[in-house]
């Protein structure tokens, strides 16, 4: 679960003048209050009653969620009934809360100690709001290397999760836990990419051979997987409960169903990801030494950044580490931390055939140029702000 701060259509003449970037479009979906109304009423309302009526209908139902320090901030400030409804889950013990970055950020491939600055932001953020500690790691867009599964384990978590890539597994099975590279306790639960993608992506075409996906369908579909595999980890954007699969195309009547349907086999329950990594040994080594994440067919980093705009706006952005932190300005570190916000350089991909619609569907710009040029007018007037602090 997540929503940025969008930057507004932040003008070469706002520098220097206004040092608002994220919130004056008020018609548009750069409007990030109008924005987050509009998905909590399409998406995070409705999915989350029908995830708490399952949870009073169904004991054994279980589920994790991610959820940014960005949302839950603008969960309090405009619709703390939604933010409620999933404490009050969290609250049940069969609803885990899995760590990440705060602000849903790339610093772990550019900033260690950002990068920890950011979960240690979110642990704290996640304990105050919904009283529980991460215990899996699931990092930005499962931006994953053996690296980042290193550092995991020395920061205590007993699992972390990424994606079961056909390309890194080498013809294993992704039903199976497996031991991250260079570590020795904790298990690496991977993305069952292919049945998530069913419900996540697949699950309103028409045009599909699995079309239409019933809650009997799919679970026959999980239960294939008995006699091979230990567990089948779906994971999806939230906003695929409604957003990106809409009401009438069946997605609540096909969740309301699942669990009915996938516990009719004696032998599948629900499990939540720590519980999984207690329950199963590892199998295998998972070596990645290059980053893999979920995203697009390459399943690298080329929709954050694969062109030359992507990589000078994160670059820059990630350049003023030093010179931001030295102001200790409060409100200077915080417009730092929304800039490095993932999406923002997502709205900046130029990638077309196989991926191209997903990226123009998701775009508030009109176009990725526009994206990038009111980030950057946002990062200059931060510099000069750093520059007037320094001078005082």
């Amino acid at each position: 679960m997540h929503q940025p701060y969008r930057v507004r259509r932040y003008r070469m003449f706002d520098i220097g003048t206004n040092h608002n970037y994220f919130d004056t479009d008020e018609e548009t979906d750069l409007n990030n209050a109008r924005v987050l109304r509009k998905v909590a009423q399409k998406s995070y309302r409705p999915a989350g009653e029908v995830f708490s009526a399952l949870l009073r209908t169904h004991p054994e139902f279980k589920f994790a969620i991610s959820i940014t320090g960005t949302l839950v901030e603008q969960l309090e400030k405009h619709d703390p009934y939604t933010l409620k409804l999933y404490q009050d889950m969290v609250n049940t013990g069969r609803v885990e809360i899995v760590g990440e970055t705060y602000y849903h950020s790339l610093a772990s491939l550019y900033s260690m100690p950002e990068f920890v600055r950011q979960v240690r932001m979110h642990r704290d953020m996640i304990q105050r709001v919904f009283g529980v500690v991460p215990r899996v790691f699931r990092n930005t867009e499962l931006v994953y290397t053996n690296h980042v599964a290193e550092w995991a384990e020395r920061a205590g978590y007993k699992g972390i999760l990424a994606e079961g890539w056909d390309g890194v597994l080498q013809g294993r099975s992704p039903a199976f836990l497996y031991q991250p590279s260079n570590t020795t306790s904790i298990k690496a639960l991977l993305k069952h990419y292919k049945l998530s993608d069913d419900v996540a992506f697949r699950f309103g075409d028409s045009s599909w051979s699995g079309y239409p996906v019933t809650a009997d369908k799919f679970a026959n579909w999980i239960h294939a997987h008995h006699g091979n595999g230990n567990t089948v980890n779906l994971f999806m954007d939230y906003e695929t409960f409604g957003e990106h699969q809409w009401a009438d195309k069946g997605i609540f009547d096909f969740m309301r169903h699942l669990p009915r349907a996938i516990m009719a086999h004696p032998d599948t329950v629900f499990m939540t990801p720590s519980e999984t990594a207690d329950a199963y040994p590892t199998v295998d080594s998972f070596d990645v030494p290059h980053v893999l994440t979920w995203a697009d067919t390459e399943r690298d980093l080329s929709a954050w950044v694969g062109n030359d705009i992507q990589k000078s706006a994160i670059e820059d952005t990630y350049a003023l580490e030093q010179d931001v932190l030295r102001t200790y300005d409060a409100g200077i570190i915080e417009d730092w931390r929304k800039l490095q916000t993932s999406d923002h350089f997502y709205y900046m991909c130029t990638k077309y055939f196989n991926d191209g619609d997903v990226h123009a569907y998701f775009n508030p710009y009109e176009n990725p140029y526009e994206a990038y040029i009111a980030h950057r007018n946002a990062l200059e007037d931060l510099k000069h702000r750093i520059e007037r602090y320094t001078v005082r």
